[in-house]
């Protein structure tokens, strides 16, 4: 698109339009050129790079505009979405163009030749001045969009077609571009003519490879602006749908055709992804995620309807939708299921299914629940993951207490311990007579402990539970890294957890509150 920042302003200004001819400044070596020009000012001589100050003194007037690089690849970016519809794998050619690599998708769209055509119609449907060519590697196409638009050369055929062009398709820098001369080479095929190794040596192993790419003798592998899906399956309209219950169908017959993909390669998706594209170009898409591979095509729908209705901007389909494509961006092998005469196994899908529609309401990282960890800290003995997770499903949490017991640990722990004031009158060896927190005074009627728990000294430091090393000498003679805990009872019958930081006798120990019990 050789034209990309003034159609984009050209665009934005439709019930304005510029009486002048449009030229977009841009400042290089502390001077302004000539960015991009519309097609009005290039007829009257003006050219990309030229100084800005020789273009006012030949054109009068001018409209000039500072360029908006960040404006165009914002624009580049949705350009490349809605050719997402083409193929999946689409790469950025900064600052104006685009690759995609077709490979097994034309026959969709009539051949080769059809697909360009209608790629290119659509764009310039859109106001873009474009330009396109296909060729058996990225570099070649590169060359010949720009110097022989509308070119298709046949893979083995890059070598042919890139002779007779000059030496500017190569892209070269200043010093390359200035040797090239220099030393008489005026086409690609002449610089072909010589040998790598002269080449390499004057210009560059970067040069000789990029020209070995144009040539066919060599591909680059292009990096995809997203990962690409594992399955997908899409369908397209004659007539772009509006209504509510054709696109619920489309999604429905898309998850239908995923579901007999995955059940004969025997896996189910993890995440699926439905792109919505408009017949204006925009791109709407919508992402979910299960806690166990799935493949039936009603829960798929569920789920999808059920992230379309927790959007916070409704799905728009403006004009229409004119292609959806229902993605499984991650699959996984499923294992048989052990069939059960009892509820359980129901029981436990049902709450899968119930923790994947949360968390398609409400978000993954709302949704959590509790892991054991294996450590003896209270504080770090449980960690929060999202409930979808399945890595850390290993865990057990082992049982402390017998039937009849009373609990051992608390209900609820306080998210960072709080200090409680203890009279210094008060402080015996065992719990505290009374204490102060939250501006409130309680006394103790009952108390049980203590029960010591030392910190962890052997772990490294800069971890959450443990700070800083200590040896177990350390240990005994450092009281921060020890803890006696006491279950307490208050006399309005309130149950507190309280340590003591530290060991009594060999500094003033300091009391926290930790948890509260039911």
């Amino acid at each position: 698109m050789p034209r990309l920042p003034t159609d984009r302003l050209i665009r934005s200004t439709k019930d304005a339009p510029f009486k002048a001819p449009l030229v977009v400044s841009a400042k290089i070596a502390n001077a302004l050129h000539v960015h991009a020009l519309e097609t009005r000012a290039a007829r009257l001589g003006l050219y990309k790079g030229q100084p800005l100050a020789n273009a006012r003194a030949m054109v009068q007037p001018l409209c000039i505009v500072p360029a908006d690089e960040k404006a165009d690849a914002a624009l580049l970016e949705s350009i490349a979405d809605w050719c997402d519809r083409f193929t999946p794998l689409v790469t950025l050619d900064a600052p104006d163009g685009l690759f995609l690599d077709v490979t097994g998708a034309a026959h969709l769209f009539g051949g080769e030749v059809a697909m360009l055509a209608m790629m290119t119609q659509k764009i310039a449907g859109q106001g873009f001045a474009v330009r396109g060519a296909i060729a058996g590697t990225s570099l070649a196409a590169h060359a010949l969009a720009r110097f022989t638009p509308g070119m298709i050369v046949p893979r083995g055929g890059e070598a042919a077609a890139m002779t007779p062009l000059p030496i500017t398709a190569l892209d070269p820098d200043d010093k390359a571009l200035r040797a090239l001369r220099h030393a008489g080479l005026k086409t690609i095929g002449m610089v072909a003519e010589r040998l790598h190794s002269e080449l390499s040596e004057r210009l560059g192993k970067t040069f000789v490879t990029r020209l070995k790419v144009m040539l066919g003798a060599e591909e680059t592998p292009l990096q995809p602006r997203r990962p690409l899906p594992d399955l997908m399956a899409e369908q397209r309209f004659a007539e772009p749908i509006v209504t509510e219950e054709a696109i619920a169908a489309s999604l429905f017959s898309l998850a239908g055709s995923l579901s007999e993909i995955l059940e004969r390669q025997g896996r189910g998706a993890r995440t699926l992804q439905a792109a919505f594209f408009r017949a204006d170009g925009k791109v709407e898409r919508i992402a979910i995620r299960t806690g166990e591979p799935l493949r039936d095509p009603k829960v798929m729908l569920r789920l999808l309807r059920q992230k379309l209705d927790a959007l916070a901007d409704p799905l728009d389909p403006g004009f229409g939708f004119d292609v959806i494509r229902l993605e499984a961006a991650a699959t996984e092998e499923t294992r048989p299921g052990t069939v059960s005469f009892d509820s359980g196994e129901n029981a436990r899908q049902q709450i899968a299914f119930l923790i994947d529609r949360l968390s398609v309401r409400f978000g993954e990282h709302r949704v959590q629940r509790f892991v054991p960890q294996d450590t003896h800290i209270p504080e770090a003995a449980g960690v929060a993951i999202p409930a979808q997770e399945r890595d850390f499903s290993d865990g057990h949490w082992a049982l402390t207490r017998q039937a009849g017991d009373p609990p051992r640990r608390p209900l609820r722990l306080l998210q960072k311990p709080e200090e409680i004031r203890v009279p210094a009158s008060e402080i015996p060896e065992g719990s505290p007579k009374r204490f102060r927190w939250r501006r409130a005074q309680f006394d103790v009627h009952r108390a049980e402990g203590p029960e010591r728990i030392a910190m962890e000294w052997w772990r490294s430091v800069g971890e959450p539970v443990a700070q800083r090393k200590a040896s177990p000498r350390d240990q005994k003679n450092n009281p921060g890294l020890t803890r006696d805990y006491f279950r307490i009872e208050t006399q309005d019958g309130q149950r507190f957890w309280l340590y003591r930081d530290g060991l009594y006798g060999q500094s003033a120990p300091r009391w926290y509150l930790q948890g509260l019990f039911a």
